[in-house]
């Protein structure tokens, strides 16, 4: 099991990438939370705040996942992140059985 960790530009553009990952059924579940970032962008240090998505999902659907969100997402340079993870048995079950 994998966490994508998709950085967004505001709360509409993280629920329509959390609804099109789900019902596309590339992820069973999407978490979205708000948090402010400093980064580095065109040398100079920026302040902002976003909102992450992390999709709950299969090692399989990563690449998908990443050239789906490459398509739709509107940063030049998208965070996508992939953590693996272990999940209880009944969770990783469910998991399976929601995603095609």
């Amino acid at each position: 099991m994998i966490l994508i960790y998709i950085t967004n530009p505001n709360k509409k553009i993280a629920h329509y990438i959390s609804k099109y990952l789900t019902e596309k059924r590339l992820c069973a579940c999407v978490n979205i939370f708000p948090i402010e970032s400093y980064y580095w962008w065109q040398g100079k240090i920026e302040k902002t705040k976003e909102w992450v998505v992390i999709a709950k999902t299969l090692e399989k659907n990563y690449q998908k996942i990443k050239k789906e969100i490459k398509n739709i997402h509107p940063y030049n340079i998208p965070c996508i992140l992939k953590i693996k993870v272990e999940a209880n048995e009944e969770y990783l079950d469910w998991l399976k059985s929601e995603i095609s």
